[in-house]
């Protein structure tokens, strides 16, 4: 589950045939029309690529979606969701298939352009559809004030940067009173369903990814009679404790540090000839950070970016290469390309500017639990996190929704879909920020999901490169064939 990652703020996330209600069909035109409203499709604009250059690409459609901003007050104040769809290119369409790709604060909108190759098996029958969650980008995004550089730069670890959190938690009360009570999970799952209405689909067919799966969790638990074809890839407990998820994804990330090591060393690695090596390295490094910044341009690379940088390698073993030679580079005295990789998953673009995700994430992780934990406790956390891997010691996202200005429940932790179609439960073996047990705990909890292994490494299944998984899933979605119990894939 994707956090913030100064280090501190990261730990903020026997079928085998598919029942009727899990075979979607084609949409009727005049079905288009929904009693909630449409979606007005148009080219989008604005889009830009991780390069920052202009995305011109005519499959994609963009539209805004009216919901109510409080469910409370159905007719009330309205929220303009946005979204975005690429259509499906062959004729014998099934529907829509929406996407969550996680976070929670992440922008389906701007994601969805750069991974739609790899869902090209299921767009020739579905439209592709995202959309930008309430709080998130273009949907009323959550800005908190404009020194997000100091903010992210800090290495929020270090109990001497309270202040600092407390500024940043009032900034975000100051410029989003109105919409933060009504971000979070719970309204999340309402907002879907208006969607499944707009698109003019009888129920929902979805992937969520990381947080996505916690978002599906929350949908079929609200509407488990709406519930199509799901995968929620990258499972997430949503009924973990603030303790508990700290302790298990630093459990979760050094085992994918180790693996990281290990796969260096087989290829003849700079960092060192043993795993110890490789982490005293890595940890040298942070250490000589702390008293003297590497300097980038008219930037610092400090600790906490490049913690932050180390971190967002390990979601994926492709990034294992690049975290090689960054490393190397930052002990040298360049820290240009460790400084990119942290830029990357901050969300901040090349003007210097951010997007929401940084802000998002800790708006409806903070909504979406009632837990406020005292200084004795994120006490306990960050003594808990160290021992088992120093660089991901962390109380801070404990810290920071005690001084949050919105109130949270625990409603979204609780998740049931008794009723609902089927629904496939992906985890992944070396997963490092939904570490696997997480995914079997959400079957479980679903009480109709199927669990589905890959013995992998990195974030997620579905976009790993994996031809078994993707034969697997893709078959799921455009026939309705379950994987059978206990089915794994391979590493590649």
């Amino acid at each position: 589950m994707k956090k913030t990652v100064t280090t501190a703020l990261l730990l903020t996330t026997a079928l085998t045939a598919c029942s009727s209600a899990t075979q979607p069909k084609p949409t009727p035109a005049a079905q288009k029309t929904a009693a909630t409203g449409t979606v007005a499709w148009a080219p989008c604009t604005g889009l830009t690529g991780p390069d920052g250059n202009p995305l011109n690409d005519p499959s994609l459609e963009c539209g805004k979606l009216p919901v109510p901003l409080d469910y409370g007050k159905p007719d009330g104040e309205k929220l303009d969701l946005a979204l975005i769809r690429v259509k499906a290119t062959g004729k014998e369409r099934l529907g829509s298939l929406v996407f969550n790709f996680g976070g929670p604060g992440g922008s389906g909108v701007s994601t969805l352009p750069l991974v739609t190759k790899g869902f090209a098996g299921v767009n020739e029958r579905y439209d592709l559809v995202s959309f930008d969650p309430r709080g998130v980008d273009r949907s009323a995004g959550v800005t908190c004030g404009e020194d997000m550089d100091k903010l992210l730069s800090a290495d929020l670890a270090d109990g001497d940067n309270e202040s600092l959190i407390k500024e940043f938690a009032a900034a975000c009360g100051k410029s989003n009173a109105k919409i933060l009570p009504h971000v979070g999970t719970m309204n999340a799952a309402e907002d879907m369903d208006r969607i499944r209405q707009a698109v003019g689909d009888d129920k929902l067919n979805y992937i969520g990814m990381s947080y996505g799966t916690h978002l599906g969790g929350v949908y079929a638990t609200k509407y488990p009679e709406n519930v199509g074809r799901f995968v929620l890839d990258a499972g997430y407990d949503p009924a973990v404790t603030f303790k508990d998820r700290a302790v298990i994804q630093a459990k979760g990330f050094k085992l994918a540090f180790g693996n990281f090591a290990k796969d260096c060393i087989a290829q003849g690695c700079e960092l060192g000839d043993t795993p110890e090596a490789v982490s005293a390295t890595v940890n040298g490094l942070f250490d000589t950070l702390k008293d003297k910044p590497v300097k980038v341009g008219d930037r610092e690379l400090t600790a906490g970016l490049a913690k932050t940088g180390v971190v967002a390698s390990l979601y994926s073993k492709l990034a294992w290469p690049v975290l090689e030679k960054s490393v190397a580079a930052a002990k040298k005295g360049n820290g240009e390309a460790l400084l990119a990789m942290a830029d990357s998953y901050t969300g901040r673009k090349p003007d210097g500017s951010y997007s929401t995700m940084m802000t998002s994430v800790q708006a409806i992780a903070c909504v979406d639990s009632a837990e406020r934990p005292t200084d004795a406790e994120i006490a306990e956390v960050e003594k808990a996190t160290e021992a088992i891997n120093p660089m991901m010691k962390s109380g801070g996202l404990g810290m920071l929704c005690r001084h949050w200005p919105a109130q949270g429940t625990d409603d979204a932790k609780r998740v049931d879909a008794t009723g609902s179609a089927p629904i496939v439960v992906v985890g992944t073996k070396g997963d490092p920020a939904t570490p696997y047990e997480w995914a079997e705990k959400l079957t479980q909890q679903l009480k109709t999901g199927v669990l589905f292994t890959y013995e992998g490494e990195g974030h997620g299944a579905y976009l790993s490169g994996s031809p078994c998984v993707t034969k697997a899933l893709d078959t799921y979605l455009l026939d309705g064939t379950l994987p059978k119990t206990g089915s794994t894939c391979p590493a590649v």
